[in-house]
């Protein structure tokens, strides 16, 4: 099978099965805190994975240099309806909240090619990387996109949020671990 048909299917695959079995792959203890319903309680937390992978945007980013900053990571990709519907929403979370918490984009299973015209279409100044064969987003536990994830200023994954996110979520998450 050509690479780019395998990428397309275990991308569809991927989106249809965050699609229906949100709730059934997530923990029961985390169940709530992955739709957005509550945060992760502090001693349930775990660290977040590095972010390692292509830099499609500038600089690269290591979780260890923003201790003492909360980081929102977004996973998403240019083949994602929703996440088409949230980038606007993650421009302006970068514009707004630049000083209180940074902003990381993860693609997820997309092309170079295609992932850097999204980021030009939505003009994305944050940093950016590529997880061409989603082993990045098999260590933060995704399934399905956009799933965004609020680390603390201990570098521990607090929360997780499922689907399109708003710029009033986004920041409302953000105050919960300042």
């Amino acid at each position: 099978m050509p690479r780019t048909l395998r990428l397309l299917s275990l991308a569809a695959i991927t989106v249809v099965l965050g699609a229906v079995s949100v709730g059934l792959l997530i923990p029961r203890d985390n169940r709530k805190a992955a739709s957005g319903a509550s945060p992760i309680s502090p001693e349930k937390r775990r660290m977040a994975p590095n972010l390692e992978g292509e830099v499609l945007v500038p600089p690269p980013i290591r979780l260890a240099q923003l201790l003492g900053t909360p980081v929102v990571v977004n996973f998403w990709a240019s083949w994602c309806v929703p996440c088409r519907a949230e980038a606007p929403q993650l421009a302006r979370f970068d514009r707004e909240m630049r000083g209180r918490a940074r902003l990381v984009g993860v693609n997820y299973l997309d092309t170079k090619h295609d992932a850097l015209a999204f980021v030009r279409e939505f003009r994305w100044g944050f940093s950016n990387v590529r997880d061409p064969g989603g082993k990045l987003g098999l260590s933060y536990g995704l399934v399905g996109l956009p799933t965004t994830y609020i680390i603390d200023r201990e570098g521990r994954v607090a929360r997780a949020l499922t689907g399109e996110q708003r710029f009033n979520t986004l920041r409302s998450a953000v105050a919960e671990v300042e």
